[in-house]
């Protein structure tokens, strides 16, 4: 898994002729969920968020297609939709509050925000800091050319393309490529971009054979470009997504019921699908789910 990086959405100076959809303004239109106030998990809020009537929500963007800006400046995302419908279920509203990703978490010990909502992976690290409410599973995922098929655990003399600084730019292409090397075959051949947009609209226009990313950004990148590129493998490496509330904050098992009652019904596999993130969505919230 990652590290959390932000990456850019907008079609950047880095990109050659060609630029792909995969854009702020690409995200679904007229796609909203409706979601009804349930009271009996809405009575379970902590006070102070019942009389304001609304959720502090720290986010950092932009991370399509988890939490991005459109072309208005609105944020949206399948992170924000599934925050709303959540919002919806206490019977609040959510109030999105932009910071730095290294922020968030400090933010709610100091009770700046009530929870944070950054495409943040749960870890026995983190857990040490804050609770987390899981929400969704997210691992590496390779995308590649359509029907020209690439082997992700036997890529050598391949070009594939990141996003500078993830993980996978540092750990695990490296790490492939040294298994190659160390096999008498060719190196990959890592082609990393400060723009994920980049990454992914260097395998539309054929620049390379492959892409890796984290399982929703890929997932979104072949939702923009269908015709042009399609999986290359399963998921792996997964871990899960949470939002982190103070440790044992009453604020974190309310957050579980209100998932659990829109995956119960239905209507977080509805918002997964609309974003194309429907192969990360879990079945079950729990508290702090992340292996040790």
């Amino acid at each position: 898994m990652k590290v959390r990086v932000a990456c850019v959405v907008a079609c950047g100076a880095l990109l050659l002729a060609g630029c792909t959809s995969n854009s702020e303004n690409s995200g679904p239109s007229g796609t909203t969920v409706a979601v009804s106030k349930v009271d009996s998990i809405a009575a379970q809020l902590p006070d102070k968020i019942k009389q304001s009537g609304k959720l502090t929500v720290g986010v950092n963007v932009p991370y399509a297609p988890n939490e991005f800006k459109d072309s208005a400046g609105k944020i949206v995302g399948f992170d924000v939709d599934l925050m709303n419908a959540v919002a919806s279920v206490l019977g609040v509203q959510a109030d999105y509050r932009e910071a730095s990703f290294d922020s968030i978490i400090p933010s709610i010990q100091t009770g700046t925000v009530d929870l944070g909502m950054s495409s943040f992976t749960d870890s026995a690290d983190r857990q040490q800091e804050v609770d987390f409410v899981d929400y969704f599973s997210a691992g590496m995922r390779w995308a590649q050319q359509k029907g020209k098929p690439v082997d992700p655990n036997n890529a050598c003399g391949k070009k594939v393309s990141v996003q500078r600084t993830t993980d996978e730019e540092t750990k695990e292409l490296p790490a492939k490529s040294k298994a190659c090397t160390d096999a008498g075959k060719p190196a990959i051949s890592i082609v990393a971009f400060d723009e994920q947009s980049a990454a992914a609209n260097a395998l539309v226009l054929g620049q390379v054979d492959a892409m890796s990313a984290d399982s929703p950004v890929t997932a979104y990148a072949i939702k923009q470009q269908p015709d042009k590129i399609e999986f290359a493998g399963p998921i792996f490496d997964s871990a899960p997504y949470g939002w982190p509330v103070p440790k044992k904050s009453p604020l974190g098992p309310v957050l579980q019921a209100a998932v659990q009652h829109l995956m119960d019904s239905g209507d977080y596999r509805k918002i997964a699908e609309n974003w194309g993130v429907q192969d990360g969505a879990i079945a079950k919230s729990v508290i702090n789910g992340a292996a040790g």
